[in-house]
């Protein structure tokens, strides 16, 4: 700081520069610019360069400040050098117009290779092969005081040596060019340790940026170790679920960004809706995670009832499915057992798909310690003929 005998004690241009930095980083709460602290050594004062008091619209100009993000401010006078005591208003961090395939070009660099795919020898392209995982809950902490009935390992590790079994698995299944993966949703356990309703806090054994990286990392991990094996390959990621909820979609959008620029081959459809579907031949796939967002307390039930097939049926005439395919198959997750109904719809399956992660603290109490896992299809493209193979994993106290 330069002191004039005239206005008193002034900030330099470098210690201004240095504030204007320390202001860029700033989020929330309250910041009084100008009051000693122990970090700071010298003070933003309300005086201009003639020494006239500014005020509020004049002082955020001359220390270059925003002031439409001012939520009140008052001026602080009695301390011998005036400055303004400013509150701004909080960060709203929303993602919704998030520019992520910049963001994702700026990690990995301006110009994204596109790698070089799929060399094998065709292999049948009247079947098609598909593979589901649904409630990967990536963050969740299965014993979080260490006294949980069943303990449970959930971490990065155990994440990743589950994710290579899956597609040693699905490789070694392979009978045709064309892969088909659903995640069916609340592939993270939940933004900020909450599901998407608030309520009780949720036991987590990651940040949110450590569930985002290894979110991403995950499914990056599936796209590179499989898009050399099939000619096709299509991804379809549930978002709208009780516990990933947002969380999800970003972490999703990011990886849909990053792997359709360097994989020609790969498709990676995000589903938003409660209900969402698709065809592959004759087939049209309905999935769901069985639970939404915001409205639904209690999901569609392992065991189907008549309330929830006239829900189904519904859907399914108002978009026509009938008569865009011969075999409708209902694919839902939640409810985290593997349980295959094909008998309660004359006209369509309803499938229930295990949980990837294992057992948390409270399903542990309440209920059993369980079994996780995933599931590895075969369909004929033009007929009902397929095969249902779920795999498990080895439960890690």
């Amino acid at each position: 700081m330069k002191r004039d005998q005239r206005t008193g004690w002034r900030v330099t241009k470098s210690e201004k520069d240095f504030l204007s930095k320390q202001l860029s980083d700033f989020r929330d709460g309250k910041i009084a610019l100008g009051k000693k602290s122990d970090s700071d050594s010298f003070e933003m004062k309300a005086w201009d360069d003639d020494g006239n008091l500014m005020d509020i619209e004049k002082f955020c100009e001359y220390h270059n400040l925003p002031i439409e993000h001012i939520k009140k401010y008052k001026l602080v006078s009695h301390t011998g050098s005036p400055y303004f005591n400013i509150e701004f208003k909080p960060v709203d961090m929303d993602f919704e117009d998030t520019d992520f395939e910049e963001i994702i070009k700026e990690a990995v660099g301006r110009n994204i290779t596109p790698l070089r795919i799929y060399s094998g020898n065709p292999t049948s392209d009247s079947i098609f092969n598909r593979a589901v995982y649904t409630d990967t809950h990536v963050g969740l902490n299965p014993n979080p005081k260490g006294i949980s009935q069943y303990g449970g390992k959930w971490d990065r590790e155990e994440l990743f040596e589950r994710c290579d079994y899956m597609i040693n698995k699905i490789i070694d299944n392979q009978t045709s060019d064309i892969l088909i993966v659903d995640d069916l949703a609340d592939f993270v356990d939940g933004q900020d340790g909450f599901t998407t309703r608030g309520g009780h806090k949720l036991p987590q054994n990651m940040s949110n940026r450590e569930v985002f990286d290894n979110g991403f990392d995950f499914k990056v991990r599936l796209v590179d170790k499989l898009s050399p094996r099939f000619a096709s390959v299509k991804f379809n990621s549930v978002t709208n679920g009780n516990h990933c909820g947002d969380m999800g979609y970003y972490v999703n959008k990011a990886v849909k960004q990053f792997v359709e620029q360097r994989y020609p081959n790969v498709d990676f459809n995000i589903h938003e809706t409660f209900l969402s579907h698709y065809f592959m031949g004759n087939h049209c796939f309905i999935v769901t995670h069985g639970k939404d967002m915001d409205h639904m307390k209690f999901g569609f039930k392992p065991h189907i009832d008549t309330k929830q097939i006239d829900k189904i049926e519904s859907y399914i005439k108002h978009h026509k499915l009938y008569n865009q395919s011969k075999f409708i198959h209902v694919c839902k997750g939640d409810s985290h057992q593997a349980l295959f109904d094909m008998s309660s719809s004359d006209d369509w399956d309803y499938m229930n798909y295990p949980a990837f992660a294992p057992s948390s603290d409270w399903v542990q109490t309440n209920f059993s310690k369980g079994r996780s896992g995933f599931v590895i299809e075969e369909y004929a493209v033009n007929h009902n003929d397929k095969s249902i193979k779920p795999y498990w994993f080895e439960w890690k106290s």
